[in-house]
């Protein structure tokens, strides 16, 4: 008998330890579990959410997923995942294997679609405290795709609690958002709309649109109408769209119709005449109207619409826009924010469309200033400078296939392809161009066959399709301020790169030996020669830095572009007409030239974004009509040039 009340006793101990603090809680409410609905479910849901237990997002996914199942012989819940005829259990504690049970000796739980959002609102609350931030992030996009007024007191009640800055403002934002949209006291909306004013969000300004959103309204509104407007015929609708409106609310100008009118002619034929007017004579449509007119006026047939019944029909019908927001009080409110938030956005935009034209005359300047400096010294005009832009992001694509790790390669190919470049340079002055001098036409035909034949030679080495120029990790991505203004990490790259060639040519040209001696052959060639200076190595010293130069430029170019045999070929117009532009051998005019031809392709394609050769077009007529009065450009270079 003892040994049977200690077997007794150690047994009934063991299903409160089987069972840990989520299976306890669970089965408190097991029978509601089984069998939810939205009527009796929300305290169970409450109760669950109210736990804390850590274990529990967990299972309120799973239950929202369908994936929790009931033992029928003990009534526990588990993890249920069917294979075949069993379900494959796991523990609601900690995920651990449970067993198996056979498919008809267990219940999947299958909450309704109504009770699934319920779930989802107590899942909430759990998400936006949990520990980790990028589940924080994670509930903060499904709120924002799915907002409904039920998570708004869970989002505010976690917002003291957020110590992530850019998490906590962004949980303020969609504070505001679902109080704007959802909210009943009208101080917390006021102040709500307030702070959407300040910004320039896609979602600020679509929360401002909603609550603006109007109804076509015919006839004079209720005096509890929230008007936005009355509609003036001929200004804010045309007539005819409002004479639509009011047909399909059925209101139209009672006319006759000349079926009816037959119909009242004949139906009043007496001895072969229609109101004294022989039926012989109503040939015509005119006087069967006037037959017709006749009989109205003696009361036998409706009157036709007169001339004005149209405007009549309007002025006693007018039609009016009316805010589905019934509270005056926010819809002024929300509209005055709304042209702030547009003010600030056009702006934004404004400062957007600067960044890129900076950005793009950041690339013009990199492309053309060896241009600029080759022709200054040597007055050649080099066809084939857009190949030294080519042959640079060729040199940095084969870098890349042999150093995998793009920063390491990005650090050698830099200067490597300055290097080719430059030395490609060299044996082009001095195999073709140093014996062309003064001989512009054939200088300008001889560089053009060259770059055609060097498009041609990289097209059979490297294919006719487009090769790859990765760039590193670190410039992934762009630099984002807001919904408006952002610029990708590599412009930004090329822009400071852009500086470091600004600043270091400046200095050789103001520094050093080499700089002055550019300056003198760039001014006075027969004297520098005199005071001896050898133009000839000042022109060899000049294109290989020039050239250098636009290698590099190709690198930097072929990180977002595509690097082909033909790329060099879309950079020597923009580079020409910034040479022209800002004029030659000057650094500083070509700074200034990249930055108006920049900016004024990026105003012409903000202005016509669906034609893109239209910028080109213009711009070239806008040189055209510059040299009309600036022939020697914004710097003029004093010197071989001087007539």
């Amino acid at each position: 008998m003892r040994f049977l009340l200690f077997i007794a006793l150690l047994l009934l101990p063991l299903p409160a330890a089987a069972q840990g603090a989520i299976q306890t809680l669970l089965q408190t409410h097991a029978e509601d579990l089984a069998n939810p609905s939205r009527r009796t479910i929300q305290p169970v849901i409450d109760d669950l959410a109210a736990s804390g237990l850590p274990q529990m997002p967990d299972f309120l996914e799973a239950w929202a997923d369908r994936r929790v199942v009931q033992r029928d012989a003990d009534g526990l819940f588990f993890y249920g995942e069917r294979d075949g005829d069993v379900y494959v259990l796991r523990s609601v504690e900690d995920g651990s294997e449970a067993g198996e049970v056979g498919r008809r000796e267990a219940s999947e739980l299958r909450p309704n679609a109504g009770v699934r959002r319920l779930i989802a609102t107590a899942l909430v609350q759990f998400q936006l405290n949990d520990p980790d931030p990028e589940r924080r992030r994670a509930a903060l996009d499904a709120l924002s795709r799915n907002a409904t007024p039920e998570l708004l007191d869970p989002l505010r009640a976690s917002i003291p609690t957020e110590q992530n800055a850019q998490i906590r403002a962004r949980k303020e934002a969609l504070e505001r958002l679902i109080t704007l949209r959802y909210g009943e006291d009208q101080a917390a909306r006021l102040a709500a709309i307030e702070y959407l004013s300040g910004g320039v969000s896609l979602e600020a300004r679509a929360a401002l649109n909603n609550v603006l959103t109007t109804e076509i309204v015919i006839g004079a509104p209720g005096a509890e109408t929230n008007v936005a407007r009355q509609l003036r015929i001929g200004t804010d609708i045309a007539e005819d769209q409002a004479l639509a409106l009011l047909a399909e609310e059925g209101v139209e100008v009672a006319d006759v119709s000349r079926a009816d009118r037959d119909a009242v002619l004949i139906a009043n034929i007496e001895d072969g005449a229609v109101s004294g007017l022989p039926v012989a004579s109503l040939a015509s449509e005119t006087r069967r109207w006037e037959a017709y007119d006749v009989l109205a006026r003696s009361g036998v047939a409706p009157q036709r619409a007169g001339p004005d019944a149209v405007s009549e029909l309007l002025a006693a019908n007018p039609i009016y826009e009316v805010y589905d927001e019934p509270d005056p009080a926010i819809t002024a409110a929300a509209a005055t924010a709304l042209d702030e938030v547009n003010a600030r956005v056009a702006r934004a935009q404004a400062a957007d469309l600067g960044l890129d034209a900076l950005s793009l005359a950041s690339i013009y300047f990199l492309a053309a200033i060896g241009l600029a400096i080759t022709f200054g010294v040597m007055g050649v005009i080099n066809m084939a400078h857009g190949e030294f832009i080519m042959i640079g992001a060729y040199t940095g694509y084969v870098v890349q296939q042999i150093v995998p790790d793009y920063t390491v390669s990005l650090i050698i190919a830099l200067p490597l392809a300055f290097v080719v470049a430059a030395a490609a340079g060299v044996a082009l002055e001095r195999l073709v161009i140093r014996h062309l001098l003064h001989r512009p036409l054939e200088t300008l035909l001889a560089t053009f066959g060259i770059s055609v034949a060097l498009q041609q030679i990289f097209k059979n080495i490297f294919g006719t399709q487009a090769v790859p120029l990765t760039s590193p990790d670190w410039l992934a991505g762009a630099w984002t301020l807001n919904d408006v203004i952002g610029i990708s990490y590599i412009r930004i790259a090329i822009f400071v790169l852009a500086l470091m060639f600004l600043g270091l040519l400046v200095y050789i040209l103001r520094r050093t030996r080499l700089g002055l001696e550019v300056r003198a052959v760039t001014q006075n060639p027969g004297m520098a020669a005199s005071l001896g200076i050898d133009p000839d190595r000042v022109g060899m010293a000049t294109f290989a830095l020039g050239s250098g130069i636009a290698g590099v430029a190709g690198v930097a170019i072929g990180l977002f572009a595509q690097v082909t045999s033909e790329m060099g070929s879309g950079y020597i117009v923009q580079s020409f007409m910034t040479v022209v532009v800002g004029g030659v051998g000057s650094v500083l005019g070509t700074l200034i030239g990249a930055g108006m031809i920049g900016g004024l392709q990026k105003g012409i394609e903000w202005l016509n974004p669906s034609n893109t050769l239209a910028a080109q077009t213009y711009m070239i007529l806008f040189i055209i009509l510059f040299i009309q009065f600036r022939p020697r450009g914004i710097i003029a270079q004093k010197g071989r040039f001087v007539q």
